[in-house]
């Protein structure tokens, strides 16, 4: 992140750049990128109106979008909210060399990602896959395996990693004697993570060859 500070100038920028680079087709409210990206709404405007000015957003005098609301786990609801927003402008001539520089520099599949998630539990295996490794079509991104996982923990570390990149991490977590079983089977979900390109950076458990 202190290489693509030095480049943009702000963690604030980059963090939008991720959202919109990741979502090029999703317009956003100026309280919805701050919610994404954890920022201050002062600092987000000033970054949102910066990046205008470089033709890489386009400012929307009105747009209209469904906004989920608090409600219970079982039932969500929306609610229809209009307002100026911003979009990623499409035909600005970098976008794919910017978006493969902001995950590439620092969306590594290495030892640090998986200290993140160290008192998550006796994590056993940790599989990253999918953006982790630049695979945009990878079905999950992380696969966590071990004992007495703590899911809020987990949920609270991969919302952290979301805000940083702009982009919601599709990740699966199983206790290690549910997923030796389904190993064991042959589950469909396993089998779509451990068959394609990934990178094992923990392996107690002997799934991996040596």
């Amino acid at each position: 992140m202190e290489t693509l500070t030095a480049l943009f100038g702000s963690e604030t920028k980059i963090k939008i750049l991720r959202l919109f680079l990741f979502n090029p087709s999703t317009p956003f409210f100026l309280k919805e990128v701050a919610s994404r990206t954890r920022s201050l709404p002062r600092v987000v405007k000033k970054e949102l109106s910066a990046l205008e000015k470089a033709n890489i957003l386009i400012k929307k005098r009105q747009i209209s979008k469904d906004i989920q609301t608090s409600g219970r786990a079982d039932k969500i609801t929306t609610r229809k909210v209009q307002g100026i927003g911003y979009i990623l402008n499409s035909k600005f001539p970098y976008l794919d060399p910017l978006k493969n520089l902001l995950t590439i520099t620092s969306l590594q599949a290495d030892e640090s990602l998986a200290k993140r998630f160290t008192n998550a539990g006796r994590i056993k295996l940790f599989i990253a896959s999918g953006v982790f490794i630049q695979n945009w079509d990878s079905r999950v991104d992380l696969l966590i395996v071990g004992d007495e996982l703590n899911l809020t923990k987990i949920e609270s570390v991969i919302k952290g990693i979301e805000a940083e990149i702009g982009k919601e991490i599709a990740y699966s977590a199983f206790e290690t004697q549910d997923f030796e079983y389904r190993f064991g089977i042959h589950d469909r979900l396993v089998r779509d993570i451990l068959d394609y390109p990934h990178v094992t950076l923990l392996d107690r458990i002997g799934i991996e060859p040596q």
